[in-house]
């Protein structure tokens, strides 16, 4: 007995070693740690005063310092910056919808800044920059290895004033483009009747108000087709993104319940859902939205959101696949820092980040012709036909319909309109 309590006795005590000497090996370890980091602060404090003692120009503390902050944000990803006190305020007109500069969203790749996206109606867009295109030089300044801040930096600048970027397209050669600067104003909402029945409503950021003018624009137009619309086409090409929280409110317009998307951090414990409201604006009627590779963030959110409730068709090409969330930390006088700190999953879980948004039906920008009859003769052209007597007025309205007809040379959209009128015709059988 004596000896089974002893054994009994050396496997605890065996036991309460191992779990001591675990914790004292975890404690070791963070002490460790501390100890690294505190010589790695120590390094940077030394790199800092020799840079400042001994480089070839006189340099700020403060240039050094906002430099090596910056540094270590964007090498975390392209998204995460810091932001000075005048990058800072040019983020919070943006976002009002009216700024200063060329009107285009940039981001970082391979060193070099790449377009996601032109916004409508801007220098930008006038001068033909599309998504994917990179901008590898600034007034004849190569962009590599400035910052991406230091890049938008450049390319702002007083309205009228005019800047030159050198572009690389896919399969193309390097061109430049000279683009005059101007005071960007963002209608972030324009809409349309298209086909007589179909309302049109082109959003082109996520800024504030969006929603609300959404629902403006969907009951002018309601009016204006004498409460008859077929359905509603919901372009956001080329739309950079913009607020989250509008993105959930253009996403609950259409919406009567369920979850519209949800932002996962690294602690599952800080995971946010946002959820669908009951009311659907248009009553159910067809929805088509028309994507492309320039349909980033918060346009990816409202896509998804459509698509995953099978409220909507996406019609177009895959999106560009920004589905990371960023926190801006305001730090006093000294502007911000933009930190990424979450992803966005759409209602089916889906993450977006770096895959984009498939659309239902694949459609690429196109030019089609429309090819005359070589037998090209009707009932009308008999000399002894009987006459129509509504031939005067379907002739005016045929008239009419050729000079709204326009919008018909953008092949996407078309293509969107004429689906929204075929799900309007169908009803499946109950």
């Amino acid at each position: 007995m004596a000896k089974k309590l002893s054994i009994v006795f050396f496997i605890c005590f065996g036991l309460l070693l191992a779990a001591g000497s675990d914790a004292w090996a975890k404690k070791e370890t963070k002490t460790s740690e501390n100890e690294d980091t505190y010589e790695l602060l120590n390094l940077f404090g030394e790199v800092m005063e020799r840079a400042k003692a001994s480089y070839v120009e006189e340099v700020e503390d403060k240039k050094l310092i906002e430099s090596a902050i910056n540094g270590m944000l964007v090498s975390l990803d392209p998204h995460s910056s810091y932001l000075d006190e005048k990058s800072f305020k040019y983020m919070n007109e943006q976002t009002k919808g009216k700024f200063g500069g060329l009107g285009i969203e940039v981001t970082m790749e391979q060193g070099v800044v790449k377009v996601v996206s032109p916004i409508d109606d801007t220098p930008a867009s006038r001068a033909g920059l599309k998504p994917g295109d990179y901008i590898t030089n600034i007034d004849g300044e190569n962009v590599v290895g400035m910052s991406l801040n230091d890049a938008v930096d450049k390319m702002r600048g007083k309205p009228g004033s005019k800047v030159k970027l050198t572009i690389r397209r896919v399969n193309e050669k390097p061109f430049d483009v000279t683009l005059k600067r101007e005071e960007i104003k963002i209608q972030s909402v324009k809409s349309d009747l298209k086909a007589d029945d179909v309302a049109y409503i082109r959003v082109t950021s996520f800024s504030e108000d969006v929603d609300k003018n959404i629902e403006k624009a969907l009951k002018k137009l309601q009016k204006k087709a004498d409460g008859k619309l077929a359905g509603v086409v919901l372009d956001v090409r080329n739309n950079p993104g913009g607020l989250l929280e509008q993105a959930v409110a253009v996403s609950d317009l259409f919406l009567n319940q369920g979850e519209i998307v949800s932002t996962r951090s690294r602690n599952a414990e800080d995971t946010i859902r946002y959820s669908a409201q009951d009311g659907d604006i248009i009553n159910g009627l067809p929805i088509v939205v028309l994507i492309n590779d320039g349909s980033a963030s918060a346009s990816e959110i409202v896509a998804g959101a459509l698509q995953d409730h099978k409220r909507a068709v996406l019609l177009g090409e895959k999106s560009f696949g920004k589905g990371s969330v960023q926190t801006v930390i305001p730090l006093g006088k000294y502007g911000a820092m933009r930190l990424t700190t979450a992803r966005y999953y759409t209602p089916s879980g889906r993450s977006i980040q770096a895959k984009g948004i498939e659309p239902d039906v694949e459609v690429h920008p196109a030019k089609v012709e429309e090819i005359e009859s070589a037998y090209n003769f009707s009932e009308a052209e008999y000399g002894n036909a009987l006459k129509n007597e509504k031939a005067d007025s379907e002739a005016k309205d045929k008239k009419e319909k050729a000079q709204n007809d326009d919008w018909r040379a953008d092949y996407q959209l078309s293509r969107a309109v004429d689906l929204v009128k075929a799900l309007a015709i169908y009803k499946p059988a109950e």
